[in-house]
């Protein structure tokens, strides 16, 4: 007679419980946000584990995969604090993402380390990455020449570039720093607005100036401007030069032709470095035209001392609604074969 085999019941997953104690020195509102905003984030991120607060003490019971991680989580948020730096909702949501690998990292990153890297700091506000991608943009920029920065909207490509021109003229790598833009946009053209060329090409340029106005002293910048340490330029007024000891930024640059970008690119001179930051995906040029953004990334592709750093979504530090809104319009281009 052959018997029918049965099914055994799956094994209940393993559980564990962690205990962790915040040091005295460390009020408990730092760990846990004002009230508890903190510790709703991580419950939220946790939901299958029960998470106990009493004292100074934190405890942790469910799963053993997600106690391990909690604990983790712990000990990035104490080296976090141990620098100065206060934790807010997004840290947390941020460190998390690190230690789950959904930011694209596997796992394996350290949210402190990504967290903690100041550029640079001015009137008490620091700017520094808050992604594992950004992060990987700035060291990029680092160490390469040529830094290609790009992704959506919000991602940190131009401000982050921007923080490093500053932190480099600060500290005398350069003597001088070089924004420029492409004068393109959706449905206007220069000669169709009003005013001088000086304030036709304004509006261009105004995001750059905006940028630098949360860098440096307000009251530094005209005379920076005057004495040519900073020039913000459209960008055909980069033609013909050659673009020695300084930090060269091209903003928009998904908005230039091949040539546009060919003549940029070889403005490079001695002791100077280039970022070039833009989105594929918002090109505003005629219909017909190249974007010298897409096509320079298989032409350099493979050349030393040039780097592609690619932002996505996750890395969005703008409102949370517009990584979303990223991802939608993402999902109707695929859906329509664009």
């Amino acid at each position: 007679m052959t018997q029918t085999p049965t099914h055994q019941p799956a094994a209940p997953a393993a559980e564990a419980t962690a205990r962790f104690t915040v040091p005295a020195k460390h009020p408990m509102v730092t760990v846990l946000g004002s009230g508890d905003a903190l510790l709703r984030v991580i419950e939220k991120s946790f939901p299958a584990t029960d998470i106990h607060v009493r004292g100074n003490e934190i405890s942790a019971t469910g799963d053993r995969a997600e106690v391990d991680l909690i604990q983790r989580l712990f000990d990035e948020m104490m080296l976090v604090l141990r620098t100065g730096q206060p934790l807010t909702e997004d840290a947390v949501e941020r460190s998390i993402a690190m230690l789950r690998g959904t930011d694209g990292s596997g796992g394996a990153t350290s949210p402190a380390q990504v967290l903690t890297q100041n550029i640079l700091s001015n009137r008490g506000k620091t700017i520094r990455p808050k992604t594992l991608n950004q992060k990987h943009y700035v060291d990029a920029i680092d160490t390469h020449t040529i830094v290609f920065g790009i992704g959506p909207a919000g991602t940190g490509k131009t401000y982050l570039a921007m923080a490093k021109a500053v932190q480099a003229l600060q500290s005398k790598q350069v003597n001088r720093i070089i924004l420029t833009r492409p004068a393109v946009e959706a449905g206007e053209r220069l000669g169709f607005l009003p005013g001088t060329l000086y304030e036709k090409i304004d509006p261009y340029l105004r995001p750059l100036y905006d940028a630098l106005h949360d860098m440096l002293d307000p009251d530094s910048i005209p005379r920076l401007l005057s004495a040519g340490t900073i020039e913000v330029a459209p960008l055909a007024y980069m033609r013909g030069r050659t673009l020695n000891d300084a930090f060269i930024i091209l903003d928009e640059a998904q908005n230039t032709n091949a040539e546009q970008m060919k003549m940029f690119l070889t403005r490079l001179g001695f002791e100077s470095k280039i970022v070039i930051t833009g989105d594929v995906t918002q090109v505003d040029l005629p219909n017909g035209t190249k974007s010298g953004l897409r096509q320079v990334q298989d032409i350099l592709q493979d050349v030393d001392d040039v780097h592609f750093s690619r932002l996505t979504s996750q890395d969005v530090v703008r409102h949370k609604l517009v990584g979303r809104i990223v991802d939608a319009y993402d999902r109707f281009d695929d859906r329509n074969g664009k």
